[in-house]
């Protein structure tokens, strides 16, 4: 039967194996019991690798941890959760964070998982070998060197192991004195003495946030949009270097609508009534919006209509210059940090002037149909001969160019008529709103953009893809409006964007990126900290490649971690009224009191090492 630690090395192999046979079946990664005190899942790609801050190596890892901690995964119910016999014996409390092993116990699962990945321990014998992903344990920092994590992770040559690679993180702060981290040279040294080498590379990375969204007061949820840029370089010279202008940048945008401090709130609130619309049409029931004017529906509807009966004259019916800007500062109000990028149109016909107006005072079904009741009766009596234009799709345009030959076709107000009659109306008028900043800016042509204002879909789906275009708009406001982008940067990142949601569903959670030079963008890091500080040092080759990686950084990469000096902050004051503070303070608007930063840093150092696999690596004392 082999000696009981050989038997517990095959235990985990069965373990491990069934647990990866089952993620590769796609089912539920949910946590798998190890004896009776250790649980391991399965993380691939998209899961949320708990790992991210620090490493991105293979895409499919196990994560062992110790029981006591139950992780709510997309997969996974509650109900899931309260009938899975092997987490039930185990008083878990959910919602407490990851629990991590002994030092010592993680060393001996590692050992153990070695054993199973050497092909030269034949007297396991395992009958069918499976390179299994890596295994990483998560440590309590109860040794001197404060370990979090130690890892392993097989290295293959075809499919035949050839070594292992051993990863241990070891992580200290919060601290607010950088100082008393390890400087440059020194990190140096030791990487030298451990790894036997005599010469050693460094690679410096840097993420600094360019802009933040803070929480709005009365608010519940936390909005996650912000804009970061990830910087790359060879040669680092001292610990916190500033990243040279020749160095590799990618700029991360991701954002969320909906701010009321966006230049374009006011377009994402007409958004919102049309969705309103597109929802009970769906459903059969509308939550009508609270009023945005005094006047009802049917005044402004009537007050319209009144006033081309008097203005108007047979076909040319062009509305006076002051009436459309009138108009137009009633529909598509924008912050005036933006008129210069989203010009109001001056061309509103008749049908987009009609939903200016009813879109901000209707607030029941019986105000659509008397509504739509006396525009109908107009024009069927030609007392109204509105211009609409060319090409326009919605039920009302049509019956009004029909009305230009005498002959009307007739129509029901019941049902969901008077609803989709709206609705078309304002998918017509904000598709071209979308569509002229696109194509006045220079960043798309109309036939680029065709998938996102075709009428051969559904309603339901072009509300859907005028979601789209709005969020395009949103990336394209903020790089504008708060890094003063130009068109030389604004046109790669459009194409990126229609792009994607050509292929994809809306994702505000998507995180954009774009390549770009950091001086385009450097004024706005060059006096700050970095949120991610990282050094590598390097030595060695391929497989024979040993590596130490040292950060820092602003929030603790280790979830599990638990700080072993809390308290400590570097307290900075901003002022509201600065650039920083735009940046800061808001994604969208300036806050005009200042803020303290409270800041510390957290230092992990990470090293990787090889071990080539001839004999048994040693395992330490069973814990009792």
């Amino acid at each position: 039967m082999g000696s009981p630690r050989h038997r517990a090395a095959l235990r985990l192999y069965d373990c491990l194996l069934q647990v990866y046979n089952e993620g590769n079946k796609g089912i539920p990664k949910d946590p798998f019991p190890f004896e009776a005190d250790v649980q391991v899942r399965l993380v691939d790609e998209g899961c949320g690798s708990p790992l991210e801050s620090f490493w991105n190596g293979n895409s499919m890892i196990f994560i062992m941890q110790k029981v006591g901690h139950v992780e709510l995964t997309d997969q996974m119910e509650e109900s899931q959760i309260d009938d899975a016999t092997y987490i039930s014996e185990f008083a878990l409390q959910k919602g407490s964070g990851p629990v991590a092993l002994s030092v010592t116990r993680a060393k001996q699962l590692i050992s153990l998982y070695t054993m199973t990945q050497n092909p030269n321990m034949t007297h396991l014998k395992i009958s069918k070998p499976v390179v299994l992903p890596p295994l990483w344990v998560r440590c309590d920092s109860s040794d001197p060197e404060h370990t979090c994590w130690l890892g392993a992770e097989p290295l293959k040559n075809g499919n035949k192991i050839t070594g292992i690679s051993f990863h241990t993180v070891t992580c200290n702060g919060p601290s607010a004195d950088i100082t008393c981290f390890a400087n440059l040279e020194d990190l140096k040294k030791a990487h030298k003495i451990r790894h036997r080498a005599s010469i050693v590379a460094t690679k410096g990375f840097a993420q600094y946030e360019l802009v933040r969204s803070t929480t709005l007061e009365d608010t519940v949820v936390e909005s996650e949009s912000n804009i970061y840029i990830d910087i790359t370089w060879s040669i680092v010279d001292k610990i916190l270097q500033t990243p040279p202008l020749t160095a590799a940048a990618t700029l991360n945008i991701r954002l969320e609508s909906g701010d009321p401090r966006s230049p374009v709130f006011q377009l994402h609130r007409e958004l919102q009534f049309l969705f309103v619309l597109a929802e009970g049409l769906k459903t059969g029931v509308t939550e009508w919006p609270e009023p945005l004017v005094a006047e009802s529906a049917v005044e402004l509807v009537q007050e319209l209509l009144n006033d081309l009966k008097n203005k108007l004259d047979g076909f040319n019916t062009s509305v006076h210059k002051s009436d459309a800007e009138k108009v137009q500062c009633d529909s598509a109000a924008v912050d005036s940090s933006i008129k210069s990028l989203f010009n109001e149109r001056g061309d509103l016909d008749f049908a987009e002037q009609l939903w200016c107006k009813m879109r901000k005072s209707v607030t029941s079904y019986q105000d659509l149909v008397e509504c739509f009741t006396l525009i109908i009766k107009s024009v069927e009596h030609g007392e109204i001969q509105p211009w609409i234009h060319q090409g326009s799709s919605s039920l009302l345009s049509k019956l009004i160019q029909q009305s230009y030959h005498g002959a009307m076709e007739a129509i029901s107000l019941s049902g969901v008529t008077p609803i989709q009659m709206l609705l078309e109306i304002g998918l017509d008028k904000m598709k071209k709103d979308y569509v002229s900043c696109f194509i006045g800016q220079e960043l798309a042509t109309l036939t680029y953009l065709d998938y996102f204002i075709s009428t051969s879909v559904e309603l339901q789906e072009q509300v859907h893809r005028i979601q789209k275009l709005h969020h395009m708009l949103e990336i394209l406001v903020s790089c504008t409006v708060f890094l003063h982008f130009k068109h030389e940067n604004l046109f790669p990142l459009m194409q990126s964007c229609i792009k994607y949601y050509k292929e994809n569903p809306l994702n505000e959670k998507h995180v954009f990126q774009l390549p770009i030079r950091p001086a385009v963008v450097n004024k706005f890091y060059q006096n700050d900290h970095a949120q991610i500080w990282r050094v590598e040092i390097n030595s060695g080759h391929g497989q024979k490649e040993v590596k130490t990686v040292w950060q820092l950084s602003t929030s603790p990469p280790v979830e599990h971690m638990t700080s072993n000096n809390p308290g400590v902050f570097c307290d900075t004051t901003v002022n509201g009224n600065t650039e920083e503070m735009l940046r800061k303070g808001g994604i969208c608007g300036n806050l005009q009191n200042s803020v303290r930063i409270r800041m510390a840093f957290y230092c992990v150092c990470k090293m990787k090492m090889l071990c080539k696999l001839v004999v048994l690596v040693a395992l330490p004392k069973e814990e009792h």
